[in-house]
């Protein structure tokens, strides 16, 4: 057995792993007998059918089996001893010879590999980076109570439609009839909006459907028929509004402010405006902190000065992907890829300077705060623990989620622990000149 490397650059390495009948003789033998021990063939006792029928029925598959298995631990063992911090994973090389599955054969196996470069950057005092606090605005106070306000508002009887209001009508023509249709104005096509617009309750009009209402799903169930039934009826019906009703913002009083905050939580109007300050200034540091963590990764990269092996990482991506992309879609999308992966790598440095690991309570704590932000935004607050830990449960259960809430949780402990290390250097800026940054 004979191990050669060959080295391009820096980063970019093949190994060329040369297999001779006399290496792979013992583990070929090993792996035909665990395939005899297993096997139930008819006509014999498990693990007694004779070699020889093992080997026909088998030997190939034992051939592969000890050969690729020699060849994985031969090059484990390269990686380990030459101390390569692997990039990606090991790929078959593009000049690796024509292979012939023959037992005594020798086998000559070639494997690109990149390294990651090394890191040797530090988080310091000396490193300076801005951080906003944004400004908070009457007009801001103002538009932000008057949302309040008409989240917890309630439908009421209206006198004539409106853009943003509620109709109930009976719609019928010849062949079909629905009765106390809930419609949106808002949602009727533009141009047949106006045979609403100024109507009040026991208008009648006729109206053609495909055109007001478009979507098909939708005109299905306001007709209440099947969508494949929508072909055979008339589009025009004749309209009846039997109600009117219109969105009426919530009065800024107690009862309001139960609904909202708990009863007791707030009793004044001065305790509400606190409130609503409260509630932009956690806006403001969300988005201040979001800003915060897109200039940690764009000032640590550069200061990285990250060289990676881009024509090795291309091939990677369409190898490892298992011909999901394409070279021309891999093109298309690699700055981006590499700006993520450049990022990898120093968030991996800054962990590494710090001492920082992610474990299993920190992926189940992000899982459990990401769905209770979920039902939160469906207006669903107050959700009962049990349920946010059984769909936390649930969530995990997806790798994909679970890498992807691991990479957010590396991502807020190395951003908390760099904001900690750094000099920072607040700025006041207001909203509008702070949605201006680049």
């Amino acid at each position: 057995m004979n191990v050669s490397k060959t080295q391009s650059d820096a980063l970019n390495y093949q190994v060329t792993i040369e297999i001779a009948a006399a290496d792979y003789a013992e583990p070929l033998r090993k792996r035909l007998n665990e395939y005899k021990r297993q096997a139930d063939i008819k006509g014999f006792r498990r693990g007694m059918a004779p070699m020889g029928l093992i080997q026909r029925m088998y030997g190939d598959q034992a051939l592969y089996d000890a050969v690729n298995r020699l060849v994985g631990e031969q090059l484990d063992k390269f990686i380990q001893d030459e101390k390569i911090r692997v990039l990606g994973e090991p790929m078959p090389s593009e000049d690796q010879p024509q292979l012939s599955w023959t037992s005594g054969s020798d086998f000559t196996f070639k494997f690109d590999l990149a390294q990651s470069p090394e890191l040797t950057f530090e988080v310091s005092k000396e490193d300076k980076l801005p951080y906003y606090d944004i400004n908070i605005t009457a007009a801001e106070k103002k538009a932000t109570r008057e949302q309040l306000l008409q989240q917890f508002g309630s439908l009421q009887e209206g006198s004539k439609v409106g853009e943003n209001d509620y109709v109930i009508a009976d719609i019928e023509n010849e062949g079909h009839k629905a009765e106390g249709v809930y419609i949106s104005v808002s949602n009727v096509a533009e141009e047949a909006r106006g045979a609403f617009i100024g109507k009040k309750a026991g208008a009648k009009f006729q109206l053609d459907v495909n055109v007001a209402f478009p979507n098909e799903t939708d005109r299905a169930a306001m007709l209440k028929v099947e969508k494949n039934q929508l072909e055979g009826l008339n589009p025009l019906f004749n309209f009846t509004l039997v109600n009117v009703k219109t969105f009426v913002a919530a009065e800024a009083n107690r009862e309001t402010w139960d609904k909202m905050y708990g009863e007791g939580a707030v009793t004044t109007d001065e305790q509400f405006e606190e409130k609503i300050v409260e509630r932009i200034k956690a806006g403001h540091e969300q988005e201040a902190n979001y800003r915060f963590g897109a200039d940690v990764r764009k000032f640590y990269v550069e200061k990285a000065a990250l060289e990676l092996p881009e024509a090795f990482l291309k091939r990677w991506l369409i190898y490892a992907n298992e011909g999901k992309f394409t070279a021309e879609d891999v093109e298309k999308q690699f700055d981006g890829f590499l700006e993520d992966f450049k990022w990898q790598l120093v968030r991996g440095r800054i962990m590494q300077q710090f001492g920082l690991k992610v474990d299993e309570a920190d992926i189940r704590g992000a899982a459990e705060s990401y769905v209770a932000y979920q039902y939160a935004m469906y207006g669903m607050a107050g959700v009962p623990e049990n349920i946010i830990k059984s769909s936390a449960e649930n969530m995990l259960q997806d790798e994909n989620q679970r890498r992807r809430l691991e990479e957010q949780c590396e991502d807020n402990k190395a951003i908390a622990r760099v904001r900690e290390e750094v000099t920072l250097q607040t700025k006041k800026i207001s909203m509008d000149k702070f949605r201006e940054l680049k």
